[in-house]
């Protein structure tokens, strides 16, 4: 695998929470990295300032994932801006939770559309132009594998298919020496689930450790998974939970 010097990953989600701490974190490995934003233009722009700013390189693309065809021009945009793609993060996702009769088809759609289908969308633009030890690597979910509560059917159940896709296309891509792994979160310290929020006492209660993972930590094993040292892992699904509901 070349040098993170030579290096180009594009974070999909990028701009805030985990996307962020990735995006950050990968840029501090020397790694250039593009990323996309859905709405929040001021915080990615600030974020670009701040990497570059920093000595490293970066670029902010909107794209809102939930539209067809966005996750792929994002990936067009990183390799026209930077010749190259060696990393993709696929970050984006959207969050709702109700009773299964409570949702529309239009809110299903959605939810497949932003956490499957532009996860696909965006290894096929991508892996064409990618090459041994390169990487593929979505942040998925543990209720993936377990849920714990009412309401979460059709979230369980897009990342219960990216954790299938994840396996399919690592064996796709395995004759390319391209990697393709799955990142499980359990709760962790955001703006979209805080630490202090409503649900967190609950939680906590559920998780061996007793605390809210950091997004950093998220960052971190992302990086790995970037690095050549996690050369031999592919069509994982890894738990990084605190110990959720073991």
């Amino acid at each position: 695998m070349e040098s993170n010097l030579n290096k180009v990953a594009l974070i999909t989600g990028g701009s805030r929470g985990i996307g962020a701490s990735i995006v950050r974190r990968l840029a501090e490995d020397g790694i250039t990295v593009a990323f996309t934003y859905a709405n929040s233009s001021n915080s990615s722009e600030e974020l670009v300032n701040e990497i570059q700013n920093s000595g490293g390189r970066a670029y902010a693309i909107q794209a809102n994932a939930e539209n067809v065809n966005t996750t792929k021009e994002a990936v067009g945009k990183t390799i026209e801006k930077f010749g190259r793609i060696n990393i993709l993060i696929n970050n984006a996702g959207i969050f709702e939770s109700k009773m299964y009769d409570e949702f529309t088809m239009e809110e299903f759609d959605r939810m497949v559309a932003v956490n499957v289908r532009s996860v696909f969308e965006g290894v096929q633009a991508a892996a064409p132009h990618m090459s041994e030890g390169d990487r593929i690597i979505t942040i998925g979910s543990v209720n993936a594998n377990v849920t714990g509560f009412p309401g979460l059917s059709l979230y369980a159940m897009s990342k219960a298919a990216v954790a299938g896709m994840t396996r399919g296309l690592a064996r796709d891509l395995a004759s390319k020496g391209i990697t393709v792994n799955n990142i499980q979160p359990g709760p962790v310290d955001t703006d979209m689930n805080p630490v202090d929020g409503s649900n967190a006492k609950l939680l906590k209660e559920f998780i061996a450790l007793g605390r809210y993972g950091k997004a950093t930590e998220i960052a971190d094993l992302v990086a790995f998974l970037s690095s050549e040292q996690s050369g031999y892992i592919t069509g994982a699904s890894i738990d990084i939970n605190g110990g959720f509901m073991i």
